[in-house]
């Protein structure tokens, strides 16, 4: 799906931003120490780093939303940022399609203005004068097909005309997510800055804007946890780790897999260095050759045939230990559905559900309303029932599920040692300190923080004491609904993997794109009229949905 207008860019020179000795702290706690870079015309930045690295305090400071305590930012002088809003009740007086027209300043004030002067009842010959000057300026913006742009954008990001009219408190909150989206695109930004952007975006939306910001000529700086989208976009990569801020060429795979290999170069003091050189070479020919098939194919190959050894370095950062041992391998009789059926509040959620797992299966469960998938997941874990139909589990299966809402795992204020102490399996016969301090190192604990109460832990924090618990009972079926929420990039990428390298059953949920195409062979819908079922990954499912050969199974 492609945006069919095109908004003229208006460039002079080279377009860049430049941060200069930026330091920022809270009170004791030092964010940001002498940061120095570069963002220059033509390239889209993934800024990545830990959850409460200060990606997204980073982005406000170079909107000029927060001062640091020390440096600057400054920008080429006439160039128009724009900038995703978060607030979605900024708006709520106003129609959407104006709110759209808002997020270009300079033209909005115009056209008020100008409207202001034709408005008057004793038009004067000034009033004529200041008119044409305006006239000038709102033609020169290409103000006379604003509104037919904006409402095309819209239409484009899945707001529908009958709705651009209304005011924004009219309509849903996802809805005003696409509207705040549209406002920082429109216009043809020179600096465009998108804090999570696909936020309550569906599959094809999103991969709209991946189109959209791959063919975009002007700056862009954007902080994602989706790596799939990162990954059509990015052709650098700023990376928020120790009070630091390093720009890296290249997408999040490039930087990820090559701050791997770095890493393991480093400890592989038998090699020498001509072969560490030599697959270093290796590893930036093979991508920048992949870099020709993408989205970004220009300007991301450009900047990987510039790139030299030197720049790729190991990460600094800590990846969980995500490790999933079956403590007995699952039989031929895994799971079996036959005629699932359920709905809530007088909405069907799906009907007439019926498959069999098979062994290697890895599915993908999916559906228009993610409350048919959390709903599913529930029934065929035992907490709640079904309308109709029935579920059997093999008699060999041994399940660990993480629900999309862990809420009922955290009502106690137990330290995080006692907390999982409880979720030690029957088969596990000695449970002292040791043994449990490891699960929890795993997930990054260590120290003191196995003592921290549960009531004090973050989103991210509890997803990680739920993969702890998950870990410690040795499953071979594991059922994942909505898994990457809340979790940064590196618990995600060892979820990830982890899953990948799982011998046993995954049944998943997930808006993270690469996470179901690296994990699921099979994919399952689930619809109010029926379910689909398909022996295929997820990218081919996408590709077999578009074109319309899916039939109700």
């Amino acid at each position: 799906m492609r945006l069919f207008i095109t908004f003229a860019p208006q460039i002079i020179g080279q377009q860049m931003i430049t941060v200069n000795n930026v330091t920022l702290s809270f009170g004791k706690r030092v964010l940001f120490d002498e940061v120095n870079l570069s963002f220059t015309q033509g390239n889209c930045y993934g800024v990545i780093g830990a959850n409460g690295a200060g990606k997204s305090t980073f982005l406000k400071i170079l909107s000029g939303e927060i001062e640091p305590n020390k440096g600057s930012v400054d920008i080429t002088p006439g160039e128009r940022m724009a900038v995703l809003k978060q607030n979605q009740f900024e708006y709520d007086e106003e129609t959407v399609l104006n709110t759209v027209l808002m997020g270009h300043k300079q033209l909005w004030e115009t056209m008020l203005e100008r409207d202001a002067i034709y408005a008057k009842e004793d038009f004067s010959e000034a009033d004529g004068m200041r008119a044409g000057e305006l006239e000038a300026e709102f033609g020169e913006m290409g103000g006379y097909t604003a509104e037919s742009d904006a409402a095309s954008l819209l239409s484009e990001l899945g707001v529908a005309e009958n709705m651009q009219k209304q005011l924004m408190k009219e309509i849903s909150g996802a809805l005003k997510v696409r509207v705040l989206l549209a406002q920082a695109l429109f216009g043809n930004p020179d600096i465009l800055i998108l804090d999570e952007p696909t936020n309550n975006l569906d599959v094809q939306t999103i991969g709209w804007l991946e189109n959209f910001l791959a063919d975009y000529e002007n700056i862009v700086i954007v902080v994602s946890h989706d790596r799939h989208f990162l990954d059509a976009i990015c052709t650098h990569v700023a990376d928020v780790d120790r009070q630091k801020i390093r720009i890296f060429t290249g997408n999040y795979t490039f930087w990820y897999e090559s701050s791997q290999l770095a890493a393991r170069q480093l400890t592989d003091k038998n090699k020498k260095m001509e072969e560490k050189r030599k697959d270093l070479l290796e590893f930036i020919a093979r991508f920048s050759a992949n870099a020709s098939k993408s989205k970004q194919a220009t300007s991301r190959k450009k900047a990987l045939e510039k790139l030299v050894i030197e720049e790729i370095t190991p990460s600094n950062r800590k990846y969980p230990g995500i490790v999933f041992k079956q403590l007995r391998e699952v039989g031929n009789q895994i799971l079996n559905v036959e005629k699932l059926t359920k709905s809530a509040d007088g909405v069907t959620l799906f009907k007439d559900v019926s498959f069999t797992v098979n062994k290697g299966d890895k599915i993908a469960v999916v559906a228009d309303n993610q409350l048919a998938i959390t709903a599913f997941f529930e029934i065929i874990n035992g907490d709640a029932q079904a309308d109709s139909g029935k579920f059997e589990w093999g008699s060999t299966v041994s399940k660990a599920y993480l629900p999309n809402d862990n809420a009922k795992f955290f009502t106690s204020d137990l330290s995080l040692m006692d907390w999982l102490r409880q979720y030690v399996p029957p088969h596990v016969t000695e449970v002292d300190e040791p043994f449990l301090r490891g699960f929890l190192g795993k997930m990054l604990f260590s120290g003191d923080e196995v003592m921290k109460k549960t009531g004090v832990l973050s989103g991210g924090e509890k997803v990680r004491c739920m993969i702890s618990r998950m870990m410690l009972q040795d499953p071979n079926v594991v059922i994942l609904d909505e898994p990457t929420n809340h979790l940064d990039l590196e618990s995600i990428q060892a979820f990830n993997e982890s899953m990948e390298n799982f011998k046993g059953i995954v049944l998943i949920s997930s808006h993270d794109h690469t996470f179901l195409q690296t994990v699921a062979n099979r994919i399952i819908e689930l619809t109010p009229q029926g379910s689909i079922d398909k022996l295929m990954s997820f990218d081919e499912y996408l590709e077999s949905k578009k074109s319309g050969k899916f039939q109700l199974a």
